[in-house]
Parts: C-alpha cells; structure tokens; sequence
C-alpha cells in the first residue's frame, strides 16, 4: 500500500479511536470518580496500539495475509472513517445540536466496524480467486 494513504488511513484511525475510547471509556470510568487525565491517558495509550497495529499491517496488505487479518484492517479503517465522519460530521454542519457525535459513537463507527470487517473478507476472497487464476494460467 501507498505510504501516503497508510498515513491518512493511519491519522484517521488515531483520531477516531481516541475519539471513542475518550468518550465511551470515560463514560463508564465517569461514576468511578476518577482525575479528568486518566481517561485522556488511556484513549492515547489505545490510539498508539491501534494506529501502530494498522500502520504496520497496512505495509504487507496482500492476497498473502489472513482472512482474521484481513478483515480486522477493514474493520479499524472503515470503522475510524465511520466514527470520524459521523463525530465530527454533526459538529461542523450543526454546532448548537447537543446530541450530534452520538451519531458516530453509537451508528456510524459501529456500522462502519462492521461494513469493514465484511469488506475486508469480501477483498480477500477477491483476491485470493484471482493469485490461484493467476497460477492456474499458462
């Protein structure tokens, strides 16, 4: 893959699972009582993994790699993208709704979560039907 759409693809996954996990794992640490930071903490800590996961697996994307793989960079890439259109999407159209980014937390970024993940096994099948036509030829 392109380094430079590993790098947007890789930005727009930090920002959409920072995003959701500040939001939905502050939520629930929210009763808890716990300093403002640690919430701030732990959404960074899981943006580095999973922008790191789909940076390094972004390079070797290939009829060569598994299905599970296939399907879980789909899923983070279609699901960020999903998250992020649908958080930010509410915010800059209409900035007085309250309830604008829980279109991403609760329908896009799931939906997307889930359109990625088939998506990433439909590529896969896809191309793993043509590298067998591809051997197959004379």
């Amino acid at each position: 893959m392109n380094s430079a759409i590993r790098g947007i693809v890789a930005f727009v996954t930090a920002v959409g699972t920072f995003y959701f996990v500040y939001w939905v794992g502050g939520a629930l640490l929210l009763s808890l009582q716990l300093p403002g930071w640690i919430p701030l903490i732990g959404s960074a800590i899981c943006s580095v993994i999973v922008t790191r996961y789909v940076w390094m697996n972004s390079a070797s994307y290939s009829s060569s790699g598994s299905l599970v793989r296939s399907m879980a960079v789909g899923a983070l890439v279609t699901g960020g993208v999903g998250f992020a259109a649908g958080f930010f999407g509410p915010i800059l159209l209409t900035p007085g709704a309250n309830q604008g980014p829980l279109l991403g937390i609760f329908i896009t970024g799931p939906l997307g979560f889930v359109l990625g993940a088939v998506g990433g096994g439909v590529y896969w099948r896809a191309r793993r039907n043509r590298s067998a036509q591809d051997h197959d030829s004379p």
